[in-house]
């Protein structure tokens, strides 16, 4: 990682993530630039950050910096991150890569051409016990995955009052639960597993048919405030399940839920093999639950002196040393900068790529269909 520079655009919640784990990485983060001049001014200075871009063209004509981190609403990541690629600029973009898969096809050839490396940021892979997970599957400590199954549940749009540019389809997309949180559970599920998605069969539901729109600014995750606003119908997805077909037989099933109280940002799955099984749930990251049949069942702490050895380099701090959500983001980024730094872009990438978030998007469209044909639809 030595020498390269970054930038951060959009400075909201996940932007000063961000911003945080490149400066754990000691990656330099030379600038942001935010929504305004007033926000990328306001969050230059709350960061403590040289510079705040005036424009995307700024961002592109600074030769300081190799790679821009993309933590925009999702209809701008594709313009964006073209771009930024044609610039010669790497790219780590915020899921969904792009608004549909034409975009993200071409963000792909794009990156091809240019000989840039593109990452998506499906960072809850880097949680050490879903790395231990997935060794422990490869490794047949569970035999043959049979089932796989699980949820993803939040809270944060439970009232009609709460707000999210999220809810709007020009903004965020057609599917929103889907596509916010249930994309992340099934990149974990497909990569844990090593099998594609090969069918789906999907039950979706807007549970709030109207809500209300503040007419002031509404940051993610944030209490709304008192004040004047406008009734808004709703179209996109507050609840999804999704029956799955995998490949070799795998069978699995996911709920996903954005109005389920007290639910903060509740990810679980279960793999169900025929030695064994495996559980875990993003509230209690550092215990990895270990199902047996004929012997007493198993709960186990993170501690690198015990994961398998391909897991263990994901364990930053030593046993009863808490690992959680901030930590992901720090793993998932010193991949994606070794692998720049390596400079070999023909090698194994094991970070999500582009190609990752296109999977997702072709997803996320038979799920869709699924839904509105109300039919097993093939992916």
């Amino acid at each position: 990682m030595v020498n390269l520079r970054a930038a951060v655009i959009g400075i909201g919640f996940v932007g000063r993530a961000h911003v945080e784990a490149l400066r754990r990485l000691g990656v330099p983060v030379e600038g942001v630039l935010g929504s305004s001049p007033d926000r990328t001014k306001d969050g230059a200075n709350s960061l403590r950050l040289s510079r705040a871009y005036g424009s995307l063209e700024e961002v592109v004509g600074d030769k300081e910096v190799d790679v821009v981190h993309i933590c925009t609403p999702n209809h701008l990541h594709h313009e964006q991150a073209d771009t930024l690629l044609k610039a010669g600029k790497h790219v780590m973009c915020e899921k969904p890569l792009a608004m549909n898969i034409k975009e993200s096809a071409a963000l792909i050839e794009a990156a091809r051409q240019q000989n840039r490396a593109g990452g998506v940021t499906y960072n809850l892979r880097y949680y050490p016990l879903c790395q231990e997970a997935r060794a422990l599957v490869g490794h047949g400590l569970i035999g043959e995955p049979r089932l796989v199954y699980g949820s993803f549940l939040q809270d944060w749009l439970f009232y009609p009052t709460d707000w999210n540019w999220r809810l709007e389809p020009h903004l965020g997309g057609e599917l929103r639960a889907i596509s916010d949180i249930g994309t992340h559970w099934l990149d974990l599920m497909t990569w844990i597993t090593g099998r594609k998605v090969t069918e789906v069969c999907a039950d979706l539901a807007t549970v709030i048919p109207v809500r209300r729109k503040p007419r002031g600014r509404v940051e993610t995750f944030q209490e709304q405030s008192d004040g004047a606003f406008d009734e808004v119908k709703i179209n996109t997805d507050d609840y999804g399940s999704v029956l799955l077909h995998f490949e070799n037989s795998l069978r699995g099933v996911m709920t996903v839920s954005q109005v389920s109280a007290g639910r903060k940002a509740r990810l679980w799955f279960e793999v169900d093999g025929s030695e064994g099984s495996l559980a875990w749930h993003s509230e209690s990251p550092n215990v990895l639950w270990i199902g047996h049949r004929n012997e007493a069942n198993q709960r186990m702490m993170k501690d690198p002196a015990l994961m398998s050895p391909e897991a263990r380099g994901y364990a930053a701090y030593p046993g009863g040393h808490i690992e959680g959500y901030p930590d992901t983001f720090v793993q998932l980024f010193n991949d994606f900068y070794g692998y720049i730094s390596a400079g070999d872009f023909q090698a194994p990438r094991r970070f999500p790529t582009f190609e990752t978030g296109h999977e997702e998007l072709v997803l996320c469209d038979a799920i869709a269909a699924s839904a509105r044909e109300r039919r097993w639809v093939k992916v």
